[in-house]
């Protein structure tokens, strides 16, 4: 059927629609030009439209063994050719078919360069995907709505889980805050036993556990909406050696008692340079968040900034000078992108190898 994205500053883009019911999401994009499964099963999308800049998807059509999480969280996704004819030789089915099983709406055949172009001269914002003949005063009443402000309690585990080779090198506890399956595969290659906790565990109950080592993952949403976790960061640090990832690196920023912002239009995408500032090398690095650490709030804290953004220069990369902890923002993980930054499992081995 026709459809249409309705932007919250009035903006209309009209395509073809999978799926019925008007749904209302935070439009962001991502530049990356493979790894549409991978973005649209990533729980940091919870509550997003996903508009993908590369024009053709499907191509190569989807299979399971790639998926980041069990079902997608995101809102809606916008793409400009929808491929219905896949060809790829680990092919189990089409993408569309794949978005209709998950009940994903998928708005196609639409000017994603346009879209793209919106979000980047006046920033993120609400919108609604609705079939064209949507009435008006429906999708005023959706826009008017608020998003939730924890999807991080809507995409953590909620229960205690474990995985991994009873004898590998290392035990480590990873809070879960939308952790991305690679991630916890990433840790297990490199030898790492996992238990893997609700977002809201007490320190004391992973203390007793006596891990090697703690892992924050990454997730959606706000990192101020986690005082929760951050108050049991606090607790943690100094007592066993910590990584974070994205939203993991921005709740330690917090724990340091530094401060997070909103960015204009976020980092998403699998070809975001940073530079490692110990080295000077420059990576290519998938990304995926909204919010950003802010430098001039962590004056006080005894941290060092270990890896920043080319493009626009924000923190990629933290590492306290006293106590065996260390943070990034993007995704050495990848899934979709390069697999240049696995080096930084390694460094968090090492961390937990000296204690």
């Amino acid at each position: 059927m026709k459809g249409k994205l309705v932007l919250q500053d009035g903006a209309v883009f009209e395509g073809e629609l999978l799926g019925g019911a008007p749904i209302l999401g935070e439009v962001v994009f991502n530049t990356g030009m493979t790894g549409y499964q991978e973005i649209v099963t990533d729980p940091s999308y919870a509550d997003q439209i996903i508009t993908l800049t590369y024009p053709l998807v499907g191509n190569y059509g989807v299979f399971r063994d790639i998926v980041q999480a069990p079902k997608p969280y995101c809102r809606g996704m916008i793409v400009g050719e929808l491929c219905t004819f896949p060809s790829n030789w680990q092919n189990e089915g089409r993408f569309e078919e794949f978005l209709r099983a998950y009940g994903v709406p998928c708005l196609y055949n639409v000017d994603t360069r346009a879209i793209t172009r919106r979000i980047r001269n006046h920033g993120v914002m609400k919108g609604v995907i609705c079939p064209a003949d949507t009435d008006e005063a429906r999708i005023e009443a959706l826009l008017a709505q608020e998003l939730p402000t924890d999807q991080v309690a809507r995409v953590t585990t909620t229960w205690e889980g474990h995985r991994g080779a009873d004898n590998a090198d290392f035990h480590v506890a990873v809070y879960d805050f939308g952790v991305k399956e690679n991630i916890l595969q990433s840790l297990e290659r490199c030898g790492c036993r996992l238990t893997i906790y609700p977002a809201a565990t007490k320190a004391e109950t992973v203390l007793a556990a006596n891990p090697d080592g703690i892992f924050l993952s990454n997730g959606p949403g706000d990192p101020k909406s986690l005082d929760y976790a951050v108050e049991e960061v606090k607790k943690l640090m100094g007592k066993k050696p910590i990584f974070g990832i994205c939203m993991g690196h921005q709740v330690l920023a917090l724990a340091y008692g530094g401060d997070t912002y909103k960015m204009r239009f976020g980092h998403r995408g699998s070809n975001h340079p940073v530079k490692d500032l110990e080295t000077g090398r420059i990576y290519i690095t998938s990304q995926n968040h909204g919010y950003a650490v802010s430098e001039e709030s962590l004056n006080g804290a005894d941290v060092t900034i270990t890896h920043r953004s080319v493009n626009d220069g924000s923190v990629e990369g933290m590492r306290h000078n006293t106590m065996p902890i260390m943070s990034v923002q993007y995704h050495p993980e990848a899934s979709p992108g390069p697999t240049d930054n696995l080096y930084l499992f390694e460094q968090f081995k090492e961390l937990m190898r000296k204690g």
